[in-house]
């Protein structure tokens, strides 16, 4: 058994790296720089080059690129098959010209400057590629996920993801270009070996993960679902790995392979503090990983060539964007989120350095180009952006923007209440989101022909992961009134601009509810039991005018009563009641009648207790 000094040595560089990010981070969020900066700005700090807290990055970063793998995880999540479809012209034609005249531009300009045609192909598409992580952060940041720009910027890093597996495949052929014959075999048998490896995973995908998650989550144990997300995830990447591919591309598939899955929304939020945590790791990793010495001893070359590979790759997406009709100003925007290098680049350079395309002089200097790159990209792209807005107006960034439905709408729980309220919304083609963590309930709303999804609507991250920020209402429609209240709290809290109708479950929940600056609450049983007195009244003949008017004075009287406990009654009595009981609107003209020697002790104890109520409903 490990002694106390074997645990402790984990501690100090635990400690360093939650320190580094809890004082970079929040430092670089204050001075208008994204996160990432602050991360890349850390790992610098701590690393070899200057403190040496950390001496050996390369110890850390296989850990590190976990957190890699579960960004493209998430990253295939969002790839529902319509959604791809939609996006077939962007991500082919945009990607494609993208990603071939960077790799071109790139390419050409390492082999004037003495690199081997293998390695000037390694280094040009190794440096083509952006850093998704750094996109998607700003584009996350900013909020403009939706807007023309972010949208096919989300295109083109998608067709780099998807180009990844061919270009790890390319390689080892380039590699055993004039070597002995069965060198080129070896690389294609590789290939198909991959390829195999690619079909079991999306096999497996379409019959096997949604049954196995349907049990899962019908055991109702949370953290099984979560270890389950975990293990397929670092499954399918360990396997692509083992197959000769990159771990990220086997993440990629199996996100894909759940994109439509109702489970896909409470995957994204199980593994999103994973990837959060260590995609910063991530980004520390590869400033510790900056060589400084070598960055000196070539301060002139890299200070030109970074730059001018940040610049290049802004005009080429630019000039792309501007051929296919966007504006100036979305393909400047565009350019700037991809003009860093990816995070690909070091696994592309490590790989073409093993492969004897690259000299170890080469692979060096050209990682540390990447890695300023990431640390510049940000910084132009904040700048850039500034500059344009202050050129063009905000006004500008609005004209194009794609906005969601005004008829959207999120249902929380699909119950027996639930069902109903959708009843009426789909009969006018409302767009309609059901969450729900019932299996069965899932099913019934699939029958329905919603978005459907299986997730706890009390958890924040599941609400984001769901949309719940775009949506016009949401309807928390579960049955349990505490889980209704947190969610209303949180709804208000993190999307003030949401209207949100809630369903009450008496009285008191009801003016709970009022209190959290609910927009509209309902009682589950009272305009049901005034309907069914209503139709009682007809049957001892009353007509149905006569009715009605009994029925709406009741309505008032309730409505002014639970105004008055809103504002002056009941929050006092709270603290003293333990329940609410029924106490009639108008003074009854009869007293009360037992019939048994049991029912008057019970009428005559009730008697000495403070009444706090209006229509029916004692707290349940």
């Amino acid at each position: 058994m490990a002694d106390a000094a074997s645990h402790a040595s984990y501690l100090p560089p635990i400690l360093t790296f939650c320190a580094g990010a809890v004082i970079a981070v929040p430092l670089f969020r204050k001075l208008g720089q994204s996160a990432v900066l602050g991360y890349l700005a850390a790992g610098v700090l701590i690393g070899p080059s200057v403190l040496s807290v950390i001496k050996d990055p390369g110890a850390i970063r296989g850990t590190a690129e976990i957190g890699v793998v579960l960004l493209l995880f998430l990253v295939g999540l969002e790839l529902q098959p319509a959604r791809l479809y939609s996006m077939r012209r962007d991500i082919l034609g945009l990607g494609l010209a993208q990603m071939g005249l960077s790799a071109a531009g790139i390419g050409f300009a390492g082999w004037y400057f003495g690199l081997s045609g293998g390695g000037a192909v390694a280094v040009g598409v190794a440096l083509a590629l952006s850093a998704t992580s750094i996109a998607l952060q700003l584009l996350e940041e900013r909020g403009d996920g939706n807007e023309t720009y972010g949208r096919r910027t989300f295109s083109i890093l998608l067709f780099q993801d998807i180009a990844i597996a061919p270009v790890l495949a390319l390689l080892p052929l380039l590699a055993a270009t004039g070597a002995e014959s069965g060198s080129p075999m070896r690389a294609l048998g590789s290939l198909g070996i991959a390829i195999a490896a690619l079909v079991a995973i999306v096999f497996a995908g379409r019959y096997l993960l949604n049954p196995i998650f349907r049990i899962l989550a019908n055991s109702g144990a949370k953290e099984v679902m979560t270890a389950a997300a975990l293990l397929i995830v670092l499954g399918a990447a360990l396997l692509m790995e083992h197959v000769g591919l990159s771990m990220a591309m086997g993440a990629f598939l199996a996100g894909v392979m759940l994109a439509d899955s109702h489970f896909r929304h409470e995957l994204e939020a199980d593994i999103e503090p994973f990837r959060g945590v260590l995609l910063g790791l991530f980004f520390m990793a590869v400033g510790m990983s900056l060589d400084l010495k070598l960055v000196a001893e070539n301060a002139l070359l890299l200070a030109v060539a970074a730059p001018l590979l940040v610049l290049f790759k802004i005009a080429v997406v630019a000039s792309i964007l501007r051929v296919s009709c966007s504006t100036t100003l979305e393909a400047l925007r565009a350019g700037a989120l991809l003009s860093p290098a990816g995070e690909f680049a070091f696994v592309l350079l490590p790989l073409g350095l093993a492969n004897g395309l690259l000299a170890p002089r080469q692979a060096a200097i050209v990682t540390a180009l990447a890695a300023i790159s990431m640390l510049l990209g940000p910084v132009v792209a904040k700048l850039l952006d500034s500059a344009l807005l202050a050129r063009i107006g905000a006004q500008t960034m609005d004209e194009d923007f794609d906005g969601i439905d005004d008829s959207q709408v999120m249902v929380i729980g699909f119950g027996r209440f639930g069902q109903v309220v959708t009843q009426a919304l789909l009969l006018q083609h409302v767009n309609i989101t059901v969450i729900d963590s019932d299996v069965e309930q899932i099913r019934a709303a699939a029958r329905f022909g919603f978005k459907v999804y299986y997730g706890d609507g009390t958890r924040l991250d599941v609400l984001r992961a769901a949309g719940a920020g775009k949506a016009r209402i949401i309807c928390i429609c579960v049955d349990n009134k505490d889980a209704a209240l947190r969610t209303l709290e949180m709804v208000k809290a993190e999307f003030p601009n949401v209207r949100v109708h809630a369903r009450a479950f008496d009285r008191i929940h009801a003016i709970e509810l009022m209190k959290a600056n609910v927009d509209y609450q309902m009682r589950e049983t009272f305009e049901s039991a005034l309907d069914f007195g209503r139709v009682t009244l007809e049957a001892v003949g009353l007509t149905r005018d006569e009715a009605d008017l009994v029925i709406d004075h009741v309505r008032d009287r309730d409505a002014q009563r639970m105004e008055i406990q809103f504002h002056e009654g009941l929050a006092a009595a709270l603290n003293q009641v333990p329940r609410v009981m029924p106490e009639p609107l108008v003074t009854p003209k009869g007293k009360p009648k037992a019939l048994t020697d049991e029912t008057r002790e019970v009428i005559e104890d009730g008697g000495a207790q403070i009444l706090v109520g209006g229509v029916g409903e004692p707290e349940r």
